[in-house]
């Protein structure tokens, strides 16, 4: 029993590979029949030759890796690639450094905790980088004792 001519137009027809083309076992006699592209047309409607879905990658592991990282896991020094500035470019580091330095410095002026020519000498040394953090802040103020303290009335 060969089917290679039948495979080839159904294939042709399909437009897909000889493998991916499948017959139906119990319509063999219909399709051994069936010698012109019209008849193969016809079966296919019939449904007695098929093509085969073609079996991808699943992407549940790649799903799975992606909801672990998003909870903040597997990025420690084994799951990284490439240097720190690669991953997070030194000046959006700044950026976003310097952007919380000024907010809290402003909110400490607007709170009047601290004086104007103060808050001038502290947007100063932080835009210099002299300040690592908010908490850096803090410590120097508290050191310094530059907070105008409230008094209860």
């Amino acid at each position: 029993m060969d089917l290679k001519t039948q495979k080839r137009l159904a294939s042709e027809i399909l437009k897909c590979g000889l493998q991916r083309v499948k017959f139906d076992s119990n319509s063999v006699k219909e399709i051994k029949e069936a010698i012109t592209r019209a008849d193969i047309r016809g079966l296919i409607i019939d449904g007695a030759i098929a093509k085969q879905q073609v079996v991808g990658t699943s992407n549940a592991h790649a799903n799975l890796i992606r909801i672990q990282k998003r909870k903040g896991r597997q990025r420690s020094h084994g799951s990284r690639k490439g240097r720190a500035g690669a991953r997070l470019e030194a000046k959006s580091n700044w950026i976003n450094k310097i952007r919380r330095q000024r907010l809290f410095l402003k909110t400490l002026l607007l709170h009047n905790l601290i004086e104007k020519p103060v808050f001038n000498m502290l947007y100063h040394k932080s835009k210099g980088g002299f300040f690592r953090s908010r908490r850096h802040i803090q410590l120097y103020l508290e050191e310094h004792s530059l907070v105008i303290k409230k008094e209860n009335k």
